[in-house]
């Protein structure tokens, strides 16, 4: 990824044992469905070490992580990668992952983003409570830390308090850099108010073209600047020699999802916080509702429409989330581009569904150079910190 000169890795991450399905967890356990997964922090540092340009970028979630263990973690990543640190913020989707510290549930969806509020209000005070200068090193006087400015935050709110100073010193970039995938109501504006980079993932050009409107209007709104955050949306390419063997993906990935009704629903419920289990698979959808990502479930519903549950899952696993990019590299590029122009917005977040050298070399060693030879995409680093080059290109 370094080598193909992309932003950031997004450590994307899990805090329990999927158990949405016959409310069992041998399905998920079975199949290594999200699991196992390890502390975020602790891989981001290795992958810090192994790297001297790409965004390192974990995710840690607010009702897991006290705001100064998170502002303590993110910026001390930052610290030792000289200034490639971020922070993943998310607010939690599942009860299961709620009660393994010692709650019956996640708190309402909505509150968890005024709770939120709070939260990265301490975070952003703790990283601003060292001045940039505080470290003055003097050999001279034997003075390391000017102690005038280093200050308390002194914050106490309806849920969160912290007295700070940060003991870690200050982050090379000031304040790490913030990713959020706001796509409900309440998460759109937080993201907009605080975000460097956001991840958004609605389905097809118009809606996504809205979606970038929409959150750059309230980044107007808040009194920021639209152009100093990246909205990258969300896509899994499917990149090939030919256009025959695109297909032939295409077909195997449907084919898998048609005998394996039950992975895919399992999958959907761990990260929606349902166990659609009792359903009956050849009626139509009933009412859902969730506490858990509220986004994801209002696509699959919006794409459901007139199907049975068997075709609406097997239809929402197999397409490429935002929109379908299928073919070679040429042929995907092509329709990036033709994407990006349509919608405006700053590039893609791109995953992949199953991480190994050849589909990471396919997006590596056979997207991105044609991509870069169009000059759609950098061929160098022009910064040796993460916000700069988020910002560069």
């Amino acid at each position: 990824m370094e080598r193909a000169c992309f932003d950031y890795i997004l450590i994307e991450d899990s805090i329990y044992v999927g158990q949405n399905w016959k409310n069992s967890r041998e399905i998920f356990l079975k199949n290594g469905i999200s699991i196992p997964r390890q502390e975020p922090s602790v891989v981001a540092t290795l992958m810090a070490a192994a790297t001297t340009r790409l965004g390192i970028v974990p995710t840690l979630s607010t009702f897991a992580y006290h705001p100064y263990l998170t502002s303590r973690i993110v910026g001390t990543l930052d610290q030792i990668s000289a200034g490639r640190g971020g922070w993943n913020m998310v607010t939690g989707s599942s009860d299961l992952s709620a009660m393994n510290f010692g709650m019956d549930a996640l708190p309402e969806h909505d509150k968890r983003y005024l709770m939120a509020e709070e939260y990265i209000q301490i975070c952003k005070g703790l990283w601003g409570s060292w001045e940039p200068d505080a470290i003055v090193a003097d050999h001279e006087s034997g003075v390391l830390i000017d102690h005038t400015k280093v200050k308390t935050i002194d914050f106490k709110g309806e849920y969160y308090a912290s007295r700070g100073p940060l003991n870690s010193g200050p982050a090379p970039q000031g304040q790490p850099v913030i990713a959020q995938a706001g796509g409900s109501k309440m998460g759109k504006a937080f993201a907009a108010r605080h975000a460097d980079t956001i991840v958004a993932a609605p389905r097809g050009t118009a809606a996504m073209k809205k979606y970038r409107e929409d959150v750059r209007a309230e980044m107007v709104a808040a009194g920021r600047d639209p152009e100093h955050c990246k909205v990258l949306f969300l896509l899994q390419p499917i990149v090939t020699e030919t256009k025959a063997e695109a297909e032939e993906k295409i077909a195997m990935r449907r084919a898998f999802a048609e005998n394996n009704i039950d992975r895919m629903l399992a999958r959907f419920g761990w990260s929606t916080n349902l166990d659609l289990s009792d359903c009956d698979l050849d009626a139509p959808i009933g009412e859902l509702t969730t506490n858990g990502h509220q986004s994801s479930l209002a696509q699959f519903l919006d794409g459901s429409k007139g199907k049975t549950l068997r075709q609406a899952i097997i239809d929402h696993t197999t397409r490429g989330y935002c929109v379908d990019v299928v073919g070679t590299p040429e042929d995907c590029a092509s329709q990036m581009e033709e994407i990006i122009e349509e919608v405006g917005g700053d590039g893609f977040l791109i995953e992949q569904p199953n991480v190994n050298r050849r589909t990471v070399a396919s997006i590596t060693d056979g997207l991105v150079p044609v991509l870069q030879r169009r000059g759609l995409t950098r061929k160098a680093y022009a910064h040796e910190q993460l916000r700069d080059n988020l910002l560069d290109f």
